[in-house]
């Protein structure tokens, strides 16, 4: 690498801006400081340079800082006083730019010595540069990081470049681009550690992972062979010392199984290891990783194929207690440092010189209080939720920390904590390295060096060093045991075969005559039968969860029967750790469990069969601010979305992820903690999410195989509870898809570079009608948690006897020529949910003429015949499904189908379009200041739209989609509190009360109904 000279005009004494307000420290080796100086003097009078510059203030500090406290520093500005003179004119931003630039620009086919030479000719310069802008305080921590990692990857880059094209000059290998050797050569190098965070610290080794994809080079049959010997000249190429010093040390020990695999490892060996033998600290390891060089592409490719690997769909606390074990056993074999940091500054707190004694030898990335505690808190917390919560994602420990106190994961507090302890260690790190260029995190193990190394600190001495640190290092440590600390009580457990359980039981609350019924199904519990209770750490969590889980099984109603479905859930899990990690972790869940299991024989099912739903059950935080609620839902599925992982893999996510939601919601109004018209906001957000986000997808998938239809579109309407926004547990999604195109388009375009097998163009209207079967297909499509959602497309113009999909054209002609009454009473709750902006307005227009009349040339049905059909529904509906008893809320005599009827046949008879809205309860207010109802009736139908819903949705809760003849104790007790009733009867009372008022409004509002007992079964 050629070296840019200094500008020859520049005045004497001129150095850049950046450098006068730095602050540097004083040296600790005054007669080393005062030996640069004079070395300099000379060096730069040699290269013809001016050396007045050193008599800068600014730049006298900076040698004396150099000169004494770093002998490793005070050597590159010896050896490179050229190099050193244009970094003070420049400054270290330009410096490092021209650096970074030049190795970019380097030609890869020029010799092996050559590319050498100018990979450690940058790395000297860059390092000089990097330490100058550090020490004194030009740059930031993560200014600093960033350009140590950003010089790391660019020599990556070059070398492996270079590497490449030998390989293909040679005859070893044939590239699609030997101009461009890294592109689709299926070769790639994967940062790992600090490097994939762009954290790298001064003087750090490099962890790497080298891979090549096969599918690349199908032809060769020696691929193994060479990319390992080209993996073992890039690590020659990057640590070998020679006269020009070094690069970086490479560490390639974090691939899959390095004990028993090569330096480079092949696609399919590397996923299927991870597939199928991943640990914990992989994962964790896996967080940080992204392509650096070589195949960028090929590596992303690599790195989607692993995700779900990286990122579980279920939250997985066991993984806090796999990094706390790792933690421990790094503690133990690697002789990290002292314990006891929590007592020098607890209620007797030690003196500084104790303090600054016991930081004698301590390692600061490993230790107590160091980074390493820090870096395990940001990565089991985003292990644990990340899979679900794609915001939490972050390769670096910063931006965890952010991220994780902005989900309320961590406190505000603690993230300061952290934060601060992390910086002040990293600085501390990099001086420490910067002294000698080792790869150190060791504190000095002397008074007199420690002393020495505090005034580098910029301290006035060890203590003073002491006392600044130690407390913050401290409140960390202490952050560090409380996440990864065992809760509950240990000495507090049973086993389930023991002597007292009994004793125990009846203790609990669990009547006499149940003990023994009690007993058999612990016993089981002990016995190898539950696949979840098969290993010993599975036992263990049991045992010390059991004395809690029977005192609040205990205090149920009915805890034998809370007992065997607790037992049929535990029977149901397939990763008993987990499961039981979960519980131990977050003691709060076993209550809201119990809860459940005693109240809601449908959800506790629901909850056997779908462990995912745990996941909702953890996130109660939210369930308070409704908009903030719906917005962290709609953004969570649009993440997930955004990833473009294709409707095979994005499937699943969106299942769980609804599944738990879902439960989450229903859990919520179940404690009520959040009323009827809340959690129906929320769902119907969730819904209208997954909608959008499956049309992109699917449309996506279908243009890749179909290509597109010129100017065309399709939309997505929900009407009913969706339509409404009104949906509750259970909703399935009335829907119609309706599509658009210009007249004189005939057929799709298929795009020549389209590589999809079986691409073809269609006919418009088929295009559409596969597209909408796609849709609805991936919509509906069983999955270990059931589909997504249940969709009925019946409401759609002529049907089930209609095409799935509808043009804009027809649905026009059909409202205009052929609708029904009950059909345009369906379209008052038609909500466009989904496709192009210009597409979804032309289909309001035409929704908006449809309601008008059906026409646009003025035709108007009458109002007695809208009453009259209104009516002629109803007597219908009640004729050929009767109420099954006063507990079908939605077809009893004055139920939520009359209250809902009201507003939809008073819509219909208004000719006003700013009246209408697709939500029952906002109808009946703009229908009362429209004059259409009055005032007094319009607070009733509101009362009654929410009474009805909120008892529906909560007997669905309860009981499930199977109305009851009568309700359990514990589901009554419910009931009652969500009606405001005291008691069975006085409930029965409220709701037949309520009826009563709603079958007089219809009466008066729309036309007379016969009594139900009068309506004869035909």
């Amino acid at each position: 690498m050629s070296q840019r000279p200094v500008t020859p005009d520049t005045r004497p004494g001129e150095i850049h801006p950046g450098w006068r307000n730095c602050a540097w420290p004083p040296a600790a080796d005054a007669r080393a400081a005062g030996h640069l100086h004079e070395d300099l003097e000379k060096a730069l009078s040699g290269h013809g340079l001016d050396a007045a510059v050193l008599s800068v203030p600014t730049v006298a500090a900076m040698v004396r800082a150099m000169g004494g406290n770093s002998p490793y520093l005070s050597d590159l500005a010896r050896r490179d006083a050229d190099a050193f003179a244009r970094l003070l004119r420049a400054g270290p931003e330009r410096v490092m730019a021209d650096i970074l630039a030049d190795l970019r620009a380097e030609a890869p086919q020029q010799p092996r010595h050559d590319i050498a030479h100018v990979l450690r000719t940058a790395k000297r310069h860059a390092a000089l540069a990097i330490a100058l802008a550090d020490i004194g305080g030009a740059w930031s921590l993560q200014q600093v990081t960033h350009a140590l990692s950003h010089l790391a990857e660019t020599t990556l880059h070059l070398a492996v470049r270079h590497l490449l094209r030998t390989a293909h000059d040679t005859g070893h290998l044939v590239l699609p681009d030997p101009d461009d050797p890294a592109r689709c050569s299926g070769f790639v190098v994967l940062a790992m550690g600090k490097l994939g965070a762009r954290e790298l610290n001064y003087s750090s080794d490099i962890d790497l992972i080298v891979l090549y994809d096969p599918a690349c080079h199908p032809e060769h049959e020696d691929l193994r062979r060479i990319f390992v010997r080209m993996t073992s000249d890039l690590v020659g190429l990057m640590e070998a010392r020679d006269a020009d010093g070094y690069v970086f040390r490479t560490d390639l020990r974090l691939r899959p199984d390095p004990s028993a695999t090569p330096m480079a490892v092949s696609f399919p060996t590397a996923i299927t290891y991870y597939e199928s033998m991943g640990r914990t600290w992989e994962r964790a390891a896996m967080i940080k990783a992204r392509p650096v060089a070589g195949d960028i592409a090929a590596g992303q490719r690599f790195l989607a194929a692993i995700h779900p690997f990286i990122w579980r769909r279920h939250l997985d606390f066991a993984v806090i207690d796999d990094i706390h074990d790792m933690k421990a056993r790094i503690d133990r074999h690697r002789n990290a440092g002292k314990g006891g940091l929590l007592a020098l500054c607890g209620e007797n707190p030690a003196s500084d010189d104790a303090m600054r004694d016991w930081l004698l030898g301590h390692d600061v990335k490993l230790g107590q209080g160091g980074i390493r505690e820090v870096e395990f808190v940001a990565q089991a917390l985003q292990l644990v939720w990340g899979g679900r919560r794609p915001d939490l994602r972050d390769p670096t420990t910063l931006g965890a920390l952010r991220r994780l106190a902005r989900a309320d994961l961590i406190s505000h507090a603690q993230h300061t904590i952290l934060s601060r302890n992390y910086h002040m260690m990293r600085q501390v790190e990099h001086r420490l390295q910067m002294r000698a260029d080792h790869q150190t995190h060791r504190l000095p193990e002397t008074p007199d060096r420690f002393d020495h190394f505090a005034i580098f600190m910029n301290a006035a001495d060890g203590p003073a060093l002491a006392h600044a640190i130690v407390p913050s290092m401290r409140h960390s440590r202490r952050i560090f045991e409380r996440q990864f600390a065992e809760p509950g009580h240990p000495d507090d457990t049973i086993a389930p075969d023991d002597a007292e359980v009994g004793e125990r039981l009846e203790q609990a609350g669990f009547p006499a005559d149940t003990l023994d019924n009690a007993r058999t199904i612990l016993q089981r519990w002990n016995t190898n039968r539950l696949r979840a209770l098969r290993s010993d750490r599975a036992r263990m969590l049991l045992h010390r969860l059991l004395p809690g889980i029977l005192r609040e099984i205990g205090s149920r109603r009915d805890p034998l029967t809370v007992l065997r479905r607790f037992d049929t859930l535990l029977e149901r899990q397939w990763a008993g750790v987990q499961f039981l990690s979960l519980l131990e972790r977050n003691p709060a869940l076993v209550h809201r469990i119990m809860t459940v299991l005693d109240c809601s024989p449908f959800l506790a099912n629901h909850l056997a069969q779908a462990p995912s739903a745990l996941d909702g059950l953890l996130d109660a935080s939210t369930t308070e601010a409704t908009d903030d609620t719906a917005r962290a839902a709609v953004a969570l599925v649009r993440q997930h979305v955004a990833q473009d992982m294709g409707t095979e893999r994005l499937l699943p996510v969106l299942r769980g992820f609804v599944c738990g939601e879902e439960f989450r919601l229903s859990v919520a109004r179940l404690e009520h903690r959040m009323s009827e018209d809340r959690a129906a906001r929320v769902r119907t957000a969730m819904a209208d999410a997954v909608m959008r986000g499956l049309l992109r997808t699917v449309t996506a998938e279908h243009r890749a195989r179909h290509g597109h239809v010129p100017g065309g579109a399709m939309a997505v309407v929900a009407m009913g509870k969706a339509g409404s926004r009104e949906m509750m547990p259970g909703s399935d999604l009335d829907l119609m898809l309706v599509f658009d195109h210009p007249d004189d388009v005939m057929e799709s375009v298929v795009p020549r570079h389209a590589h999809t097998p079986g691409a073809r163009p269609l006919g418009a209207g088929t295009y559409f009608v596969r597209l909408a079967h796609a849709f609805i297909a991936a919509l509906t499509a069983p999955g270990a948690e059931g589909p997504l959602y249940e969709a009925d497309m019946r409401l759609r113009p002529s049907g089930s006897k209609g095409p799935v999909a509808v043009s804009l054209a027809s649905f026009r002609r059909y409202h205009a020529e052929s609708a029904w009454t009950w059909e345009r009473m369906a379209l008052t709750r038609a909500r466009v949910v989904a496709g192009p902006p210009a597409l979804a307005r032309r289909l309001r227009d035409a929704i908006d003429v449809a309601l008008d009349g059906g026409a646009d040339d003025g035709r108007d049905i009458a109002a007695d015949t809208v009453r009259e059909d209104v009516r002629a529904m109803r007597v219908r509906l009640m004729r050929e499904l009767p109420p099954q008893g006063p507990w079908d809320i939605k077809r009893r005599a004055g139920g939520l189908m009359e209250v809902e009827f009201i507003a939809q046949g008073l819509q219909l008879l208004c000719t006003r379009r700013d009246v209408r809205s697709t939500c029952t309860r906002v109808a009946f207010t703009r229908l009362a200041r429209a004059g259409m109802l009055s005032a007094t009736d319009a607070r009733m139908l509101r009362r009654a739209d929410l009474f009805w819903r909120s008892a529906q949705s909560m007997l669905r809760i309860l009981m499930g989609t199977e109305i009851p003849e009568r309700l359990p104790p514990a589901a009554m007790e419910i009931m009652q509190r969500e009606l405001a009733a005291d008691s069975e009867d006085d409930m029965l009372a409220r709701m037949d009360d309520m009826a009563c008022h709603v079958r007089d409004a219809f009466s008066r509002l729309i036309a007379s109904l016969p009594p139900a007992q009068d309506i004869q079964t035909t």
